[in-house]
């Protein structure tokens, strides 16, 4: 499946086309539609596909192992995202 252009704002894809960006970055989808779970070799994190924001919380990534959550508006492009969440906490 091609993605739309990576400078395309999230908002602008249907929700197949981010399901498979999903995928396309190693995130595996959970039992409840909306919550992914992407591991990498120095940090995890949940990702929630809210109505209007994507929400991310880094597991036990912050000091004390508490969880870091950081919120993203759709209105950014995919390019951005990636570089946003995928580079971690």
């Amino acid at each position: 499946m091609a993605l739309p252009s990576a400078t395309t704002p999230l908002y602008n894809y249907p929700l197949p086309d981010i399901e498979a960006w999903l995928q396309q970055q190693g995130c595996t989808q959970d039992d409840a539609l909306h919550c992914w779970h992407v591991i990498r070799p120095r940090w995890e994190a949940e990702i929630l596909l809210e109505t209007d924001c994507i929400v991310v919380r880094y597991i036990s990534a912050g000091s004390d192992n508490k969880d870091i959550q950081r919120v993203f508006k759709y209105s950014l492009s995919r390019q951005d995202l990636e570089e946003a969440i995928f580079s971690g906490p």
